[in-house]
Order: C-alpha cells, then structure tokens, then sequence
C-alpha cells in the first residue's frame, strides 16, 4: 500500500506538471480541491456531518490558508521544476516540522536529532549547490511549499489532539477549495473536456494515495514504511524520463538520498519516542526531554 501510495502521488505530481502546460497551476490546485471534496462528500453524507462540529475553527482556518499557499506554490513549481528534484526538495518538508515543533509546541531535542536535522539541510544544499549553479525560481517554490506544509503539519498536530481525522479532512478541502478558487479567478481560463478529464485524474491519484498512505500506518509502524517513501524519487525519475525526458543529475540523488536519511531517521525517533510514553502511560511531548 505505501508503495502504491507513492505511485500515486507521483503520478499526481506528473499529471499537475503536464496539465500546467496548459492550465494556469492555480486553476489546477482548484480542481484538485473541487473533486477531492466531491470524493469526501459522500463520508460526510454517511455521517450527517456530524464531523463538522468543532471548536477550533480558527486553526482549521489558518491550516486552510496555509496548505493552499503550499499547494499553490508547489504546484506552480512543477510547471518548469524536474520532477525528481523537486520531489528530493520536498523530502525537507519533516525537517521543517521538527525545527518548527521545537520553537512553538516547545518540543525539545538532543544532540542525534539536532545532528540529523543539520544533515538534512545539508542536503538540501547539496541539491540547490548555490554558488556552484543559479538557484532557479522552481526549487525556491518548492522549498517555501515545504515550509508551509511544514506549518500546517503543526497545525494537524494540535488539532489531532480533540478533532477526528475526518473532520481535519474535511476542513481541509472546505477551505482548500474557495482559497484556490479565488487564486484561479486572476488567471482563469475554461478548461476543454479533454483537461477536465486530467484534472479528475489529478484529483483521483491524490485521494488513491491519502487514503492508502493512511491505511498502511494502520498495518505496519512507520519505521518500517518510511523507507518505502523514499520510492518517490524512483518514481519521479522514471516518469520524468519517460514523460518529459528529464534525466535527474547525480547531486538531485546525493541530496535527495541525505534529506531523506534525515528525515526518517527523525521520524524514527518520534516513533520511538510515542512508544516509550505509551508504554509508561506518560506525555510524549514531555518524554522527549528525556531523549536525544
């Protein structure tokens, strides 16, 4: 399933970056929104909408703002971004999650998490090499996307802590989609048909691969499926070969395995630490202070 959820998204990301040659990327990112609520509409139907009820709004509606800014500019950098190297530049995305984590939930971290977080930026560097070669408008985007998604991933976090994953979902694509949809309105053009049918394609492999992504966290730990992600950049190569004969250099590879080494080692160790404070009935975020 983690396999497949990979797929999926890359396959997404190569529909966006081909749509985009036609459509304005912010008309795209809507579509993606329109159709995905079309999918969740009918679990919402089942449910009555009970899952609407909430008492923080206000955060659904900053994880609104801040998640289509990312997707806007993420998908926007697909339009003229290689595939492969924006996909290793997303990878930086739980790097920005952890270093976010530490400056506002007041998460804490020792030397082997700081170490790993050095590390993946240094990854980071070693896809951009600035200096060595002009850092084009599409990586830039692709890294401020992950800074973003990186907010609202904190977002999630607090809202997981009352809100079922339904109703982040479902807020998700209730904001998502009127956001987008004013973005669209400065640079809208009608879509054929023929562009109708890629963009419910868009949205069909991005919700294939949310709900299979979500259900192999229920079948396996995420140590053992966090390196199956790193099949992305696999993906991202093949498909941007064979699609748009883009050919990834070696410093994408080196940078994007380095980022990805650190990120999952980082995940490995809030794994590690959400076990060790459910095993002693403890805090998580307090435990941590006890880790390096």
């Amino acid at each position: 399933m983690m396999l497949v959820s990979s797929l999926s998204f890359i396959c997404m990301h190569a529909l966006v970056a081909r749509v985009s040659q036609d459509l304005p990327a912010f008309e795209v990112a809507f579509f993606r929104n329109l159709f995905g609520l079309f999918w969740l509409l009918p679990a919402l139907i089942r449910a009555r909408f009970a899952p609407l009820k909430t008492t923080k709004l206000h955060l659904h509606a900053l994880r609104g703002v801040t998640n289509s800014i990312s997707m806007l500019m993420f998908f926007s950098a697909l339009a003229f971004t290689p595939l492969a190297q924006a996909t290793s530049l997303a990878y930086t995305s739980p790097l920005f999650v952890t270093l976010g984590a530490a400056l506002f939930l007041g998460e804490t971290f020792r030397i082997r998490r700081l170490t790993a977080l050095a590390f993946g930026f240094v990854g980071m560097l070693i896809v951009l090499r600035p200096g060595l070669i002009e850092i084009g408008t599409g990586p830039l985007l692709v890294i401020g996307s992950a800074v973003l998604w990186a907010v609202a991933m904190i977002d999630i976090k607090i809202l997981s802590r009352t809100d079922s994953s339904l109703t982040i979902a479902a807020y998700m694509v209730l904001f998502l989609t009127p956001v987008t949809f004013i973005a669209a309105l400065f640079v809208w053009q009608w879509p054929t048909l023929s562009q109708l049918g890629w963009l419910v394609l868009v949205a069909a492999f991005g919700t294939i691969g949310h709900l299979l992504f979500n259900e192999a966290f229920k079948h396996a730990d995420a140590t053992v499926l966090m390196p199956l992600d790193f099949t992305k950049l696999i993906w991202a190569s093949l498909i941007g070969f064979f699609a748009f004969g883009q050919i990834p250099d070696l410093w994408t590879w080196v940078g994007g395995a380095v980022i990805f080494t650190s990120a999952t080692y980082i995940s490995y160790r809030e794994h590690q630490i959400s076990r060790r404070a459910r095993d002693t009935g403890g805090d998580p975020s307090k435990k941590q202070a006890a880790l390096p």
